[in-house]
């Protein structure tokens, strides 16, 4: 996928046309794809190329645009002009050339916006209704999982106030790049942005003193951004049923359930999938070992087998006290193969 916003530019003044020609295919963030000089061949260059965004005159798009968003930029600002712009449905409007840095702005954010769009990836939210049920754990091994596969993964920390991901894989306390880094650029976010930011495969949670960069609208431009690209998208939302949490389960190909096996876990779960109105949870089981509940108690709670069974595992506290993921030859590791393997199963089948 081309990471520059096409453009169709319609301008009637030559010169005009050319200088404004000239600073979007040398932006790196723009390319003009065709010119119109007049409404009609405006019109047929839109419906051939299907563009991100039409720069024009308003003049020259009295009717507007069918499909992508209509930038008017004029010599000089009138009354005239804005009557027609408005009249035209612009989503923005400019002075050329006082106001050529807004325009390039607003340029490269219909690209993002068009990305948004174009889903390739499948995306798995891993969600934990009770803390300690391993969630953290789960997300971050199933992911290695995938990318062992050859699958180009990305694993996103939702959870801005606490950003466990950041511990769990062993990321230094300083010196790496966090989804707060994002929030200046969140406007025109792309695929680059985020490969800036990246830490071994990973969009990790922003420190606490920059939490409050980090909102709702740019997680879920974050995730948009990173799900149009090929591959798998592992999100790690918060516990509970916050608005990104609710939002990660809706906007998820498959959603994992993590309990434990003891009776809160399995009620937090259970009234969660209730909340949600899920009818068919794939539940993963973690740290399986003796206890009153059982494995077999998840078809009893839940009318379902669970997707997966996680047995306990004493290196497990040690490697997360550390940082560490666990060795990928491991019981452990394999069992969670398992579950990547059938994931991706489930995934294909439902895309068929």
């Amino acid at each position: 996928m081309e990471d520059v916003s096409r453009v169709v530019l319609a301008m009637s003044a030559p010169e005009v046309a050319e200088e404004v020609l000239h600073l979007l295919d040398r932006s790196g963030r723009a390319r003009v794809v065709a010119t119109a000089l007049d409404p009609g061949q405006l019109a047929a260059a839109v419906a051939q190329l299907e563009p991100d965004a039409v720069v024009a005159e308003p003049q020259l798009a009295p009717d507007g645009v069918a499909g992508p968003p209509l930038l008017a930029l004029a010599p000089r600002e009138s009354v005239g002009s804005l009557r027609a712009a408005v009249a035209a449905g612009a989503q923005g409007y400019f002075v050329w050339p006082a106001e050529r840095d807004g325009l390039l702005a607003a340029v490269a954010r219909a690209r993002a916006a068009t990305a948004a769009l174009e889903r390739r990836a499948s995306i798995v939210s891993v969600h934990g209704a009770r803390g300690g049920a391993g969630c953290t754990f789960v997300a971050t091994h199933l992911a290695r999982s995938f990318e062992a596969r050859d699958l180009p993964t990305t694993l996103v920390d939702l959870d801005r106030d606490y950003a466990d991901l950041a511990h769990a894989l062993g990321a230094p306390d300083d010196g790496v790049r966090t989804l707060a880094d994002l929030a200046p650029v969140a406007d025109e976010l792309r695929p680059a942005h985020l490969d800036e930011v990246r830490w071994h495969g990973a969009l990790l949670g922003p420190p606490a003193s920059e939490a409050e960069a980090v909102d709702d609208a740019l997680l879920h431009r974050v995730v948009e951004v990173a799900a149009a690209s090929e591959g798998v998208v592992v999100l790690h939302p918060p516990r509970g049923l916050t608005p990104i949490t609710r939002w990660s389960i809706g906007t998820a190909d498959i959603v994992l359930h993590v309990v434990s096996l003891d009776a809160l876990a399995f009620r937090d779960t259970a009234r969660a999938i209730d909340l949600l109105g899920i009818t068919d949870p794939r539940i993963v089981v973690n740290r399986a070992g003796r206890a009153e509940v059982v494995v077999g108690d998840v078809r009893r709670v839940f009318d379902v087998d669970p997707i997966g069974v996680v047995g306990h595992d004493a290196a497990v506290p040690r490697a997360q006290d550390h940082g560490r993921l666990l060795p990928a030859r491991g019981r452990t590791a394999r069992a969670i193969d398992r579950i990547a393997e059938r994931v991706l199963a489930t995934m294909q089948r439902e895309a068929a």
